[in-house]
């Protein structure tokens, strides 16, 4: 049993949308395929994986560096002690090998990628969905119910309230309770109309997050936080820069209500300094980080076990991204639920054909692996890379 090639190619994931901080014309993925020697159902085992939106595809990072790391390394050395599977620990470590502590920006999101691609092709070598096999290797019960949230709201040229307003309308009509926007990229006073306005469409049909994007200093996160006060929000998301765990503590002194952050945090140590420093609220806020862009499953166990040192329970992570990764590890490990994006970053997004959101959550299939080969738009660019 072993890994006979990893192959990456970069996709656009390009859309006329931007949030505070970006927009997303150029925006790419890397696509990533762990091709293995081993055979179910008469086809070979290829595990797939790609990274998150808002950072781009690692295509020279996985070729240069992680990608000989592992078919480099002795086959046997990449097993687990039965000798029966790939150990993604074991294949973690080869990729790391030689990299030094630290720098956890662009390098975690290509070990990331093929993280996630190990873990497919590990489920599909056991033959059952990846969330039952985490939930088997950690002696819980999995649980396939899984919240989900539907994140849009962004700025789009010609996108006026009427527009926004049948945006979040149409979330709720497919299932949804909690529906997320864009903040901070217009004036206070206009941002205030537009959550006005998505306020009285959804009424007591569902609740709103808002997300400025690290766009605030503290003064605004502040005026922000006091206009926010008005209104009953599910969440106000990423003031200010993630590393100014400063400014997130002192938030915490003029926004009661809870509070989200993490998706830009790339290690355990970055987690576990903004459990430290950053005044996050255990009762009541919530962590983002997303394996897809934090060095994967095997990086963000070891955050998981800095947040059970912390007193936080998984259930106050609720992962950026929107991917089927992110998905099996609330089903097998309890996280509290994932973000969701209905209509962008297809076909990455999203979840296998016929599940349907019902009452603000799906319903795990009981797909080998991930689950990608459920949603046909999206298998069909996987394979067309590994065949």
């Amino acid at each position: 049993m072993r890994i006979i090639d990893i192959r990456e190619v970069t996709r656009p994931i390009a859309s006329p949308i931007r949030n505070a901080y970006i927009d997303f014309s150029k925006m790419t993925t890397s696509l990533v395929a762990v091709v293995t020697d081993v055979i179910r159902d008469g086809r070979r085992v290829v595990g797939y994986g790609f990274n998150s939106n808002g950072r781009y595809g690692q295509g020279g990072l996985i070729r240069e560096r992680f990608r000989d790391r592992i078919l480099e390394a002795a086959p046997e050395s990449l097993l687990n002690d039965a000798g029966d599977n790939l150990d993604p620990h074991r294949v973690w470590a080869a990729m790391m090998g030689n990299e030094k502590p630290g720098g956890h920006g662009e390098r975690s999101v290509a070990v990331g990628t093929i993280d996630m691609a190990v873990w497919d092709a590990v489920a599909k070598i056991e033959e059952k969905p990846l969330f039952r096999h985490l939930a088997d290797l950690h002696r819980r019960s999995a649980d396939p119910r899984v919240f989900v949230y539907a994140a849009g709201g962004y700025y789009y040229p010609g996108k006026d309230n009427g527009a926004l307003r049948a945006e979040m309308r149409s979330y709720l009509d497919r299932g949804y309770t909690v529906v997320k926007m864009k903040i901070g990229g217009a004036p206070l006073d206009e941002d205030r109309a537009r959550i006005e306005a998505v306020l009285d469409e959804i009424g007591s049909e569902g609740r709103l997050a808002v997300d400025a994007n690290g766009r605030f200093d503290l003064e605004t996160g502040i005026a922000y936080a006091k206009m926010l006060r008005d209104y009953r929000i599910f969440w106000y998301e990423e003031i200010g820069d993630p590393l100014d765990y400063a400014l997130q503590a002192a938030m915490s002194e003029f926004y009661d209500a809870p509070m989200a952050t993490g998706e830009n945090l790339f290690s355990h140590q970055d987690a576990r300094n903004l459990l430290r420093y950053g005044g996050m609220r255990p009762d009541r806020d919530f962590l983002q980080f997303d394996c897809a862009l934090s060095y994967g499953l095997v990086e963000y166990l070891r955050t998981l076990d800095v947040l059970r040192q912390f007193g936080w329970s998984p259930t106050r992570c609720i992962p950026h991204g929107g991917h089927q990764m992110s998905l099996n590890i609330a089903a097998g490990l309890g996280l509290g639920g994932n973000e969701s994006y209905p209509d962008l970053f297809q076909p990455y997004g999203g979840f296998p054909d016929g599940v349907a959101v019902e009452d603000g959550h799906i319903t795990m299939p009981d797909l080998p692996g991930i689950g990608f080969e459920g949603k046909r738009d999206l298998a069909q660019e996987m394979r067309a890379l590994a065949e």
